[in-house]
């Protein structure tokens, strides 16, 4: 994948798309005393009414579904159909740390999902890594080898 592309991505998803995080508990109810236990459900999602920007990134990701986003409301009729890119679990952790470096709006609910998937890499700090310092390396590198 090319730099520009990766770049592209991240402000696409930045604008468009959404990451859901949380913590939560769920009841097994096929189990006897129906017992309590925590999840984590993450998420990402993307939708657009372009179908052709939708497909591409789903291309360039390498990973999630693509479908038409379903209207539940009366008057959805007069709508344009939308089309909707998601990820979840360790699709989503994949697809965070190819946008984290690009990243500004949705940055910090990237940062999480990679934390939670790879929780040695938070004793380095908030961050990931700088990420003054990483753009400046991805920059110079760009130049070097660069389009």
């Amino acid at each position: 994948m090319e730099i520009a592309e990766a770049a592209y991505m991240a402000g696409l998803f930045d604008g468009e798309g959404s990451v859901y995080f949380k913590k939560t508990k769920q009841i097994r109810h096929k189990r006897k005393g129906k017992p309590v236990h925590n999840i984590t459900v993450i998420r990402m999602e993307m939708s657009m009414t372009d179908e052709s920007v939708i497909k591409w990134f789903h291309e360039i990701a390498g990973c999630g579904t693509v479908g038409k986003r379903k209207f539940k409301v009366a008057y959805a009729k007069n709508w344009k159909q939308q089309w909707r890119w998601r990820c979840c679990a360790r699709d989503a952790l994949y697809v965070a740390k190819l946008l984290w470096p690009y990243a500004i709006v949705k940055l910090h609910k990237l940062e999480q999902i990679i934390d939670h998937y790879e929780p040695r890499i938070q004793d380095l700090g908030d961050n990931v890594v700088d990420l003054e310092t990483e753009r400046q390396v991805r920059k110079f590198n760009w130049n070097i080898h660069g389009s």
